[in-house]
């Protein structure tokens, strides 16, 4: 037969358990705030833009749709341009960086909106001076070397990235960390206190040993208090035990 559980048990197991759970909460919470503002290192972002556009040598014929859709496509191409080592080594070397194509490439994003000519760069840096240099002088490099590698010459500096007067990090975001790190130690601490009720078998009051053991109770020997014992006035006691025994007798004559 399957076991099911109320919505009472429910509130039962997690009002029992409520302080492991609190105390995950706040544990995961704070190990994240550590992690976030001491361990990890605050990473800055700046973004330079250029357009695919008409090449210079055409620039006094109308524009058409044909040639906007191939400037589209081209931009694909564009996009692993960028970030080949053709490009990447002369930043890397015109900004002095001790850093290899692969790891400068990592620091490079290049996006851009469906359908449209203008393509974005941005660079991530720790550093946000470097980060702006980076991506101003990739596109400046990009814009350079374009028209040997591919015998074109359409691309055209839309902005170039700017210094912030007081730059914040895109990363890490301690609030969104912190917001998430609460959750996860808040299911963390509800599973495992549904687990610890689960493998919880002992046995605590008369009802506990009726339901598990299916035998009826006969008789509950009373607790003595010390201050009972110390004041000499143990008679409370005596009758709570027999008021015990006579329940449990009572008991026992219904079963039989």
């Amino acid at each position: 037969m399957e076991e099911t559980i109320s919505l009472k048990e429910i509130f039962e197991v997690l009002k029992k358990r409520i302080l492991l759970i609190i105390s995950f909460i706040v544990g995961t919470a704070l190990v994240s705030a550590i992690i976030t503002f001491f361990l990890l290192t605050p990473q800055y972002e700046s973004s330079s833009q250029f357009l695919v556009n008409q090449s210079q040598q055409e620039t006094e014929v109308p524009t058409n749709d044909l040639d906007v859709q191939t400037n589209v496509e081209l931009i694909n191409t564009y996009n692993v341009i960028i970030k080949s080592p053709a490009i990447l080594e002369q930043v890397a070397e015109e900004l002095n960086l001790n850093l290899s194509t692969s790891q400068l490439s990592d620091k490079i994003s290049v996006e851009s909106a469906e359908n449209s000519q203008v393509v974005t760069v941005t660079a991530t840096d720790p550093d946000p001076n470097q980060a702006r240099d980076i991506a101003n002088t990739t596109v400046t490099t990009f814009q350079s070397e374009i028209p040997d590698i591919m015998n074109v010459d359409n691309v055209s500096i839309l902005s170039e990235a700017e210094l912030k007067p007081e730059p914040s990090p895109v990363s890490p975001q301690p609030m969104l960390n912190i917001a998430i790190a609460m959750v996860l130690g808040g299911m963390i601490g509800v599973g495992l206190a549904f687990l610890l009720e689960y493998l919880d078998n002992t046995i605590r009051t008369e009802s506990d040993i009726e339901e598990k053991l299916g035998v009826p109770v006969l008789g509950v020997i009373s607790h003595i208090d010390d201050s009972d014992v110390r004041s000499g006035d143990i008679q409370p006691a005596v009758n709570r035990m027999k008021r015990g025994v006579h329940s449990g007798a009572q008991t026992q004559k219904k079963s039989i």
